[in-house]
């Protein structure tokens, strides 16, 4: 079985009160957030915002801190039965400036209940979820500290 290892970002940005999610299109019609394989050397949290520069055009400078979340799956190739993990951080966007690359072919900046129904795939949604209430309960202890 083949191993992978790749990382990437729930990347959300806030504009009037309003938490948005930035969500992928791949041409091969699924919806996603930005991620990709981490190279030799490479830390999960530098491949994940090399993934997000190259894939949205977006700089991360800095994870939200105490977000890290992973999924396995397993999946065919055309060389064998693969099993990857991707590790899932937590990253505000300082712009909604997206330019996509060579790989996708859309994206869209969605509201929580929108970005539920937009993504294809469970996992994701369940992290989604995960992101959400971790944000919103950070949200609730600032206002409250």
């Amino acid at each position: 079985m083949i191993e992978e290892l790749s990382a990437g970002a729930l990347v959300f940005s806030e504009k009037n009160g309003e938490r948005l999610y930035l969500a992928l299109h791949y041409p091969a019609g699924h919806w996603d957030f930005p991620k990709g394989g981490v190279e030799r050397g490479e830390s999960e949290e530098e491949a994940a915002r090399r993934e997000i520069m190259e894939e949205t055009g977006l700089k991360v400078d800095s994870f939200i801190p105490n977000f890290r979340k992973r999924i396995d799956y397993h999946y065919r190739r055309a060389d064998g039965l693969s099993h990857k993990q991707v590790i899932f951080f937590l990253a505000r966007a300082d712009s909604d400036k997206v330019k996509i690359s060579h790989e996708h072919s859309g994206y869209e900046w969605l509201r929580f209940d929108q970005a539920i129904k937009r993504l294809s795939f469970e996992n994701a949604r369940n992290i989604l979820r995960e992101a959400n209430e971790f944000l919103s309960k950070r949200a609730k202890n600032e206002t409250v500290g």
